[in-house]
C-alpha cells in the first residue's frame, strides 16, 4: 500500500522499492521518519513528544511565521512563541497527488490552529492557507511548501525546514560549501564571513548562513563519504546546528542525552529576512534531500 493513513500519521511507501519509506505526524505535519533501504536518515529524539502535547524534537519540524523568538516589539510576530504554530498545529491531510514519484499533501489554515495561538499573530487578522508537498523516490524526499496570503491584509514571514539528520559520528562529520558566506554565529554573538572550506564540529554549534546560493549543494559528509545532499529552492538561507553536552542535557524531550554525537540539523529556510507576501499572493519553498553522491567542491558560485 504506497499511502497508509494512521489516525495519527501518514505513512508513504515507494511503490518501486517497499525498503524507502517516509512517515508524516498529521500534528506538526513533521516527517518523523525517512527510511531508505531500511535504514532510518532522519533523528528522532527517544523523548519526543507525538501526542501533540508539544512540537516534536527530531525529525523535519516546520517554523512559522517567526523563527526563533521575535526581538522587535512591533512586530506582529512578537508574542509568538519561539518557531511560531505550525508545528504544534494539527495539519489535514489533503491525500495523494502522485503515484510515481509517491507524493501525498497536507494542509493548515487558520480553522486548524488553536484560536488562542492564532491570536497571538497580528491580533488574529491575517489569514493565511499552507500546503506542505512530500514527495518520495528512490535516495530523495522532497518537502514543499506553499505559502498563500488568503486574506486582506500583507503579513511578513520566515519558513524553516528544521531538518534533524542521523548522523553516525558528529565528530568525524563535516558541512562543506559555505565558504564565503556570510553567517550569524549565535553562540559566539558575532557575524563574520566563513572561511572553513568545510565545516566540521568539536563543540556547541549554531549558525545562520545567509544567501547562500541555490546552485550550492549542501553536503553532509562523513569519513569521506557523501550521507546526504541538501538543495534548496527559494529557500537562501541554511541554519547549521548542533546542540552539543550541556544544551541537549537542558532539554528535558531529548534523549538520550548523548543523542548529539548522532544528530545534526542542516536546515533550508528563509530566515534572516523576511518574506512580504501581499494579499492574494503565493510563496513556494522546496527542500531537496538525496542520499550519496560523489564530494562536490563548490567555492565561488555568485
Amino acid at each position: 500500500m504506497p499511502v497508509e493513513e494512521l489516525e495519527d500519521r501518514v505513512i508513504i511507501t515507494d511503490p518501486i522499492d517497499p525498503t524507502n519509506t517516509a512517515t508524516i505526524l498529521k500534528y506538526g505535519a513533521t516527517v518523523i521518519s525517512w527510511k531508505n533501504q531500511s535504514q532510518e536518515k532522519l533523528w528522532l529524539s527517544e523523548g519526543a513528544h507525538l501526542d501533540g502535547s508539544k512540537p516534536v524534537r527530531g525529525g523535519i519540524p516546520l517554523v512559522f511565521p517567526v523563527f526563533g523568538k521575535q526581538s522587535d516589539e512591533t512586530h506582529p510576530t512578537f508574542k509568538l512563541p519561539q518557531h511560531g504554530f505550525v508545528r504544534n498545529s494539527t495539519w489535514e491531510f489533503l491525500g495523494q497527488t502522485s503515484e510515481n514519484p509517491i507524493t501525498v499533501q497536507f494542509g493548515l489554515g487558520k480553522e486548524n490552529v488553536d484560536p488562542e495561538a492564532y491570536k497571538l499573530w497580528g491580533e488574529g487578522k491575517y489569514d493565511v492557507t499552507l500546503i506542505l508537498t512530500v514527495s518520495l523516490t528512490k535516495d530523495k524526499l522532497v518537502t514543499s511548501i506553499d505559502v498563500e496570503n488568503t486574506g486582506k491584509d500583507a503579513f511578513e514571514f520566515n519558513w524553516l525546514f528544521h531538518t534533524y539528520f542521523k548522523i553516525p559520528d558528529i565528530t568525524d562529520t563535516l558541512v562543506n560549501n559555505l565558504i564565503d558566506h556570510q553567517v550569524v554565529d549565535k553562540v559566539l554573538g558575532e557575524e563574520y564571513v566563513e572561511k572553513a572550506p568545510a565545516i566540521g564540529f568539536h563543540e556547541e554549534f549554531d549558525r545562520v548562513y545567509k544567501d547562500v546560493h541555490e546552485d550550492k549543494t549542501l553536503q553532509i559528509i562523513e569519513l569521506g563519504k557523501v550521507l546526504v545532499n541538501v538543495d534548496r529552492e527559494n529557500l537562501p538561507d541554511a541554519v547549521v546546528w548542533n546542540p552539543w553536552i550541556n544544551k541537549s542535557a537542558g532539554m528535558a524531550d531529548f534523549t538520550p542525552k548523548d543523542g548529539w554525537k548522532n544528530m545534526l540539523c542542516v536546515e533550508p529556510g528563509h530566515v534572516s529576512s523576511m518574506v512580504d507576501l501581499k494579499p492574494g499572493a503565493k510563496w513556494t519553498g522546496s527542500q531537496i534531500l538525496t542520499l550519496g553522491g560523489e564530494i562536490k567542491i563548490q567555492a565561488n558560485i555568485y
